[in-house]
């Protein structure tokens, strides 16, 4: 199971970086790409937490990827 963390890289893009990770996963033009790379990443590794942050460096969106479990499965209608 891996956390994975989409942010915007200060040059152009997102980057998704594993929790804990040295580097990055990945770098992507899209925040959508690097979204769905993410969850593609954490569903790989056995499920976990995707979270996108925004500019400011606060999380704005958290996914539970499958076979995690989600926390508060009735109040996250948006996924």
């Amino acid at each position: 199971m891996a956390n994975y963390h989409v942010s915007g890289n200060r040059k152009d893009g997102y980057d998704v970086n594993k929790e804990s990770g040295a580097r990055s996963s990945g770098h992507y033009e899209t925040k959508a790409d690097a979204e769905a790379h993410a969850k593609q990443f954490a569903g790989n590794t056995g499920g976990g937490e995707v979270r996108i942050h925004g500019t400011d460096g606060r999380i704005q969106d958290s996914d539970t990827v499958k076979p995690g479990n989600d926390p508060h499965p009735p109040v996250d209608t948006k996924h």
